[in-house]
């Protein structure tokens, strides 16, 4: 029941927003009462902490080369975009939403931007990027910058520009679109 309960709050919350989306609506989508509802999550913090805890799940590791890792995540977030279902990034959204600085979701949110730029780092330390994190910290801000103009534009092919300037960024740091493995 956990389980399904999960699965309606992240379609909800991520589709119509987590202030739109009441406890009551999640339980009747999923045909339960309010009280088995709140016997698995005490409240509707507690439920929007488990749901944001869901989506963060590291980068599966990969044998790909580092550099078709790192453009093929802003290939990987073109693709989402174009699914015509993306409503920017969870984290971010819940938030802003939110706007409460000392909610749990804020440390969750911090939690997975970090998890990605440090997964950006790992593969550029990899291609031999001496000082990787400035630069991890760039790819990271220009993967949430094209989050952010396809909300706005609701064009996947900002993931693509951003993946351009992702390539100046790499070459400038010295890697070169032949270097595949390190």
């Amino acid at each position: 029941m956990q389980e399904r309960i999960l699965e309606t709050a992240d379609r909800l919350f991520y589709g119509q927003g987590i202030r739109a989306v009441g406890v009551d609506t999640i339980a009747a989508e999923i045909g339960i009462s309010k009280r088995t509802l709140y016997n698995h999550f005490p409240s509707k913090d507690d439920l929007i902490v488990a749901y944001l805890s869901r989506r963060l799940k590291p980068a599966p590791p990969s044998d790909r080369p580092p550099l078709e890792q790192i453009l093929g995540a802003f290939d990987r977030l073109e693709r989402t975009i174009a699914t015509g279902v993306f409503r920017g990034c969870p984290f971010v959204n819940a938030v802003a939403e939110l706007k409460e600085p000392a909610h749990a979701a804020n440390k969750i949110a911090l939690a997975f931007k970090e998890q990605r730029r440090a997964w950006f780092q790992g593969l550029l330390e990899r291609l031999g990027i001496e000082d990787a994190e400035p630069l991890s910290m760039q790819l990271q801000l220009l993967t949430d910058g094209a989050i952010a103009a396809a909300i706005v534009r609701g064009d996947p092919k900002v993931a693509a520009a951003a993946r351009e300037a992702a390539m100046v960024l790499l070459k400038a740091a010295g890697v070169s679109s032949s270097k595949t493995r390190h």
